[in-house]
């Protein structure tokens, strides 16, 4: 039987009074590990609870334990699915938090997916460690399991769009931001003073997601900045997209795409059935999606209509864009294939996952293309092919990278700079302070002196582990 979530709101004093606290547990310094930390007077509120990825030090992150008690957490509240952004989330609640988790409708549905996934592939990767042996732990332990994940469940308390309800002794509100299905901006009041979290803002003109809402105030902000220094190439990611699978194909070659299950997984087969019905790669090209979550997810774009572009035809057509690889054993026997094919599978910055054994099995042929769709994280497998370097580290042995390797980075569901200074001249007035995270160090430096010269504004990037008091 699963625990019930204890309501610590509804013995939660008003914070109306007295200054907010901000401490930034996440996303300082790198785009992974989102996590901050409210605590306005009896209310300690988390919003967004992510894992962190990348280079190793960040990674030893997700094992060390958070400078907080977590049972005295009143509520968790997420901005998305993304596991850099909810992924840490089964480990709280295994540590003791027992508050409610709020986020919006189809958060809730993709974390019923993702988060099991997540720790499924967690058991299999150790599992996977201990039997071959390359693991420098005796065992190797996964950070936290699947049935942990599915417990975690049990403590979500969804909550609809322009909503406003009460969490303690503050006020929630949620609206859409685009990126991924579910994605939201949160805004926190009292009487006093509103707090805003950009989340992961998508595009204004994204094809598939809807534009992120206006915000037109807010005291204090805190902002992505993940495309912070950088435009989106203007052209159409699908003519590249096209070529590369041509190129590719012509030598017999597979295409492998390392590819996010939520969100850039669709965009791609949205573009691939597109790509098809044009003639512009072959209308019998394999193409699979090695995801057993895929289908669910679908479905949850179908119920969620209002949240994306698509009709219901558009949404049918993506699923059918591929094959749907759902075992272990058929996503081995993939790796047996020969081209042309493609074969789109998580993580998106080559992380971990299934298509790990896919770059190991496909890199060291030069007729193959490693392509990656997306933003690669510093000290990700992702960013060191992407580096041009001539091997990767693999279940603890050199793989040598002769394949092609390629970028497609304007198929990000993130804005670019411009669009994100687009969406803060929506802003009635400037935000007391602007708080910069979620983002490299170079970008996130790059967005602040954007804001501070062009809109005036009062910008900073906080450090991992700072407080600040919210006035």
């Amino acid at each position: 039987m699963r625990p019930r979530p204890r309501n610590l709101q509804a013995t939660s004093k008003s914070s109306r009074v007295g200054n907010w606290n901000l401490q930034f547990l996440g996303a300082t310094g790198t785009v992974t590990g989102s996590k901050y930390l409210v605590t306005a007077g009896y209310d300690k509120i988390l919003v967004d609870c992510g894992l962190f990825q990348g280079f190793k030090q960040l990674r030893l992150r997700n094992w060390a334990p958070l400078p907080l008690k977590q049972a005295s957490l009143s509520s968790v509240v997420l901005t998305h699915a993304h596991i850099d952004h909810s992924g840490y989330l089964p480990l709280l609640v295994k540590n003791g938090f027992a508050g409610k988790v709020r986020c919006s409708e189809a958060t809730y549905e993709l974390c019923r997916i993702l988060l099991p996934d997540a720790g499924r592939l967690q058991e299999e990767e150790a599992e996977y460690a201990n039997r071959r042996g390359f693991s420098k732990h005796r065992p190797a332990l996964p950070l936290y399991t699947e049935e942990d994940a599915k417990r975690s469940l049990a403590y979500f308390a969804p909550v609809e769009f322009n909503r406003e309800i009460g969490l303690g002794g503050l006020r929630l509100r949620l609206v859409p931001a685009g990126h991924i299905l579910g994605a939201s901006i949160v805004c926190l009041r009292d009487g006093v003073r509103t707090l805003v979290f950009s989340g992961d803002l998508g595009r204004p003109n994204d094809p598939i997601m809807v534009a992120p809402s206006a915000i037109r105030e807010a005291d204090y902000l805190v902002l992505e900045s993940t495309y912070g220094d950088r435009l989106h190439d203007p052209e159409d990611p699908r003519i590249k997209l096209g070529r590369v699978i041509r190129k590719t194909g012509e030598r017999g070659g597979v295409v492998v795409i390392p590819s996010f299950a939520v969100g850039r997984a669709q965009s791609l087969l949205y573009n691939i059935h597109q790509l098809k019905s044009e003639g512009a790669i072959p209308a019998d090209l394999p193409v699979y999606l090695n995801s057993p979550m895929a289908a669910d997810v679908t479905e949850i774009y179908h119920k969620h209509r209002a949240e994306h572009r698509l009709t219901p035809e558009q949404c049918r057509a993506m699923c059918a864009a591929a094959t749907i690889v759902n075992t272990p054993e058929e996503s081995k026997r993939l790796n047996e294939k020969k081209g042309p094919m493609v074969v789109i599978a998580a993580s998106g910055m080559a992380t971990g996952g299934r298509v790990v054994h896919h770059i190991k099995a496909f890199a060291p042929d030069p007729r193959n293309t490693i392509l990656f769709s997306g933003f690669q994280a510093g000290g990700t497998r992702g960013a060191t092919i992407l580096s041009g370097a001539e091997s990767v580290k693999i279940h603890g042995e050199y793989v040598p990278i002769r394949a092609e390797v390629a970028v497609i980075s304007n198929l990000s569901a993130h804005a670019d700079y411009a669009e994100i200074l687009d969406w803060l001249r929506g802003f009635e007035r400037p935000p007391r302070e602007t708080f910069i995270t979620h983002g490299e160090p170079v970008a996130a430096d790059a967005l602040r002196h954007r804001i501070e010269e062009q809109l005036r504004w009062r910008a900073r990037v906080p450090d991992y582990l700072e407080k600040v008091v919210l006035q």
